[in-house]
């Protein structure tokens, strides 16, 4: 028994070797991008045998995004363990990196006070992170637990609605008065010990905490030790609101070429700064989650479970229910057309998926646009105007196309060219519902990219349906 412990423990000190040497020299990840499984797997032997020294080695020089996306590849039972055998060597902010049931999974697995000794650590912008997610009573214990200034300005930024460039904001930043000089503000950033580890701006303000201007640090190196900081203040300076939606912060960062902001109050006091790093997973999130929502999922992660997901995905599903019985009463108007001739029952679900195809083509680009702020009151006639002809050039084109091959098919003229009209009426309706309705919602203050698809394919398939039908009936009923 001693001597087949002592195998493995030979093939792990191998193998640790051999991925520390790789990592060293290329990358913990495949050419999918995803963490290599031998890599994976040693660092489960190593969990396993006990190897604290060699899992060091292993783990030490992961970036924090490393480190997350190998937690999230671990499972729960290895995932506890591997961060209860780092302890402090640990890097807190991997949690940033992870889903949010997995990061919840995992804080919960540390006491509270260790939570708030390590939440301590953190930039504020990534500990508000790690917060946010938790149960109340929890975040409640763990900020008792922090010193004083530290527990304020966390309980500040918490107060700020979600999703708002508040919650987002690092609170650690630099400022200085107007009246000092150059020479002042670089002794100032050598000698004090709790600024920012990093930052690119500087922020002047004035006795009551009001912004007044920034200036860049490369502008401050360049700069005699003599002049005046308000003597080199930026012209625009771009402040964001606490209480503006992180979407529209991101769109400001992206019109005037941002890497960082100052945030400000209702008082245009200064409360914190806004970075690029944190802009960039404002943007992935945001898209991510216009792509979920248009396909009626959610906020929901992968490491969510079968409940979760459930929840998630339940009630949109009720609502498409509700919507395809309306457009099954639809087909069920016709049901003597149909037993009369059973080659509509056989086309017209290309109808209908050709429209809904269409519509949800023009929804996405509609959907996109009014997120981006391109789509506004100025142009919004014109784009109405080319979608309906993009939708009834595409309808022509694919009547024709379905015309010659219902006709061919069935050896029917007349349901060839029942089925084309149908078509060019549905696609030039689709057309007109995928850009229509997302406007609508839009102005009615609900998100569109969450309820669009479900009113758009319902649309399609009603008009699809009544159109096909409706014209098949009033057409042979003169034959």
């Amino acid at each position: 028994m001693v001597e087949t412990d002592s195998h493995n423990d030979q093939d792990v000190d191998i193998a640790v070797k051999t991925l520390e040497d790789s990592h060293d020299n290329g990358s913990i990840y495949d050419d999918e991008g995803r963490i290599r499984s031998d890599f994976r797997k040693t660092v489960g032997r190593a969990l396993d045998s006990g190897n604290i020294d060699h899992l060091n080695g292993l783990v030490a020089a992961l970036h924090e995004s490393e480190m997350g996306d190998l937690l999230e590849s671990l499972k729960p039972r290895r995932r506890q363990k591997l961060v209860e055998v780092l302890g402090d060597s640990f890097d807190f902010a991997a949690l940033t990196e992870v889903d949010e049931a997995i990061r919840v999974e995992i804080v919960d697995y540390i006491p509270n006070k260790d939570v708030a000794r390590r939440i301590g650590e953190l930039d504020s912008d990534d500990a508000v992170f790690i917060l946010e997610d938790l149960e109340a009573s929890d975040r409640d214990a763990i900020l008792a637990e922090l010193p004083f200034i530290e527990r304020v300005r966390l309980r500040r930024s918490l107060e700020y609605p979600e999703d708002s460039a508040g919650r987002r904001m690092q609170s650690e930043f630099v400022a200085v008065p107007p009246f000092w000089t150059v020479g002042q503000t670089i002794d100032y950033m050598r000698i004090d010990k709790d600024l920012p580890e990093s930052f690119s701006q500087i922020f002047v303000i004035d006795a009551t905490y009001k912004l007044v201007g920034s200036i860049d640090l490369d502008k401050i190196l360049r700069t005699k030790r003599q002049v005046r900081t308000e003597e080199i203040l930026n012209d625009t300076i771009h402040p964001i609101p606490a209480l503006m939606d992180q979407e529209e912060a991101a769109l400001v960062f992206e019109q005037y070429d941002l890497l960082s902001a100052a945030v400000i109050d209702h008082n245009e006091r200064l409360v914190g700064v806004l970075t690029i790093d944190d802009v960039v997973d404002v943007i992935h999130e945001e898209a991510e989650e216009d792509i979920k929502a248009l396909a009626g999922v959610g906020d929901e992660e992968l490491s969510d479970n079968v409940f979760a997901a459930f929840r998630s995905r339940f009630a949109w599903l009720l609502i498409n229910l509700l919507t395809s019985i309306g457009a099954s009463m639809v087909i069920g108007a016709f049901d003597a057309t149909i037993q009369q001739m059973v080659a509509l029952a056989v086309l017209m679900p290309i109808v209908a998926s050709m429209g809904g195809n269409a519509g949800t083509q023009t929804m996405t680009v509609t959907v996109r646009a009014l997120a981006t702020r391109d789509l506004d009151i100025y142009n919004t006639g014109r784009i109405i105007q080319r979608e309906a002809l993009v939708g009834a050039v595409n309808g022509v084109l694919f009547a024709a196309l379905i015309g010659v091959v219902a006709a061919f098919w069935f050896d029917n003229i007349d349901l060839g060219f029942v089925i084309g009209i149908a078509m060019i009426i549905n696609m030039i309706s689709a057309a007109l519902a995928g850009i229509l309705l997302p406007l609508m919602l839009d102005k009615l203050g609900v998100d569109p990219a969450i309820s669009s698809t479900v009113f758009v394919t319902t649309v399609t398939d009603v008009v699809g349906f009544f159109a096909f039908l409706g014209l098949a009936g009033w057409w042979f009923s003169f034959l």
